[in-house]
């Protein structure tokens, strides 16, 4: 068996136009763009990076980009005052605070900070407690982007098993909800589970979110079955150039699973959609509009 190939750029495409088609009728209605506010504090290059990617897809969508860099000297309470003063402004739906936070600053202190109806990266306490007890939520953009992708590869997802591999509060307790939520019957598995492979065998669906390069191997996968993998680890390459891989290793998982994501080009693009999805969401319901269809 060779798995087939879940594309994660072309899914993330069609969520993008979508958003954009949304946002063009959401400034009709209102007479606005809709707005993301993005946040940086300090140069780590790959927030850079990401920070960048994100306002531009934003634009791209039809939404107007409002971006804050800040030195990495920034004190907590200054951050603090950019949030404060970002939550009651009427341009912006969304605000999304780049992590990881210098060390003098308090990223949970920050995170309580931002108004939950435009914590676009769903980390705040009150749209994790909504998740928790199913009702509407922002829900954390990478998490919501394999929920996607799992139902278009599979449909109904109810009754069948599903193994996630992680529990962060980022990906794998979200996850494991949203799992939850479409009916399928969720573990949530880690490092140190005993047996870990026996585990992720039974699982129909294997979400792996544990940080560590190709530690899932094919013999730990049930055959045919669908494999998510979040993780993103670089690793020595051929002339001492990196290369980047996930939490699974693609070459013996893809000869047993149905289908699996690659490590570039499957969850990661769905993450930023599934950002500008929820700007989106967040910017009708800040308006007294009801969520745009098929988002």
């Amino acid at each position: 068996m060779s798995a087939a190939v879940i594309d994660g750029r072309a899914a993330a495409a069609e969520v993008r136009a979508k958003v954009a088609t949304a946002a063009a009728a959401f400034q009709t209605k209102t007479g606005r763009q809709p707005g993301l506010a993005t946040v940086l504090v300090g140069e780590d290059p790959a927030s850079a990076v990401y920070v960048r990617s994100k306002g531009k897809a934003t634009g791209e969508a039809g939404m107007a980009s409002f971006s804050h860099t800040l030195p990495a000297s920034t004190a907590e309470g200054e951050l603090l005052d950019l949030v404060a003063a970002l939550n009651p402004d009427d341009a912006v739906d969304g605000i999304l605070v780049q992590l990881p936070l210098p060390p003098q600053i308090d990223a949970a202190r920050v995170i309580a900070a931002i108004d939950p109806a435009k914590d676009v990266d769903g980390f705040h306490a009150l749209n994790a407690g909504r998740l928790a007890t199913g009702l509407d939520a922002l829900v954390p953009c990478t998490p919501l982007g394999c929920l996607h992708l799992l139902k278009a590869q599979l449909g109904d997802l109810a009754g069948l098993e599903a193994v996630v591999v992680g529990r962060s509060n980022i990906v794998g307790k979200p996850m494991a909800l949203l799992l939850i939520g479409a009916s399928a019957t969720v573990t949530i598995a880690h490092s140190r589970t005993r047996d870990l492979p026996e585990v992720v065998r039974r699982a129909d669906i294997v979400v792996a979110a544990v940080g560590r390069a190709e530690m899932i191997k094919g013999d730990w996968i049930k055959p045919g079955a669908t494999v998510i993998d979040v993780g993103i680890n670089r690793v020595p390459g051929d002339g001492g150039k990196g290369r980047l891989v996930g939490d699974v290793e693609f070459a013996s998982v893809s000869e047993v699973a149905g289908a699996i994501t690659p490590v570039p080009g499957g969850v990661g693009p769905m993450t930023i959609a599934m950002l500008l999805r929820n700007t989106i969401v967040a910017a009708h319901r800040r308006a007294g509009l009801t969520d745009p269809e098929g988002l």
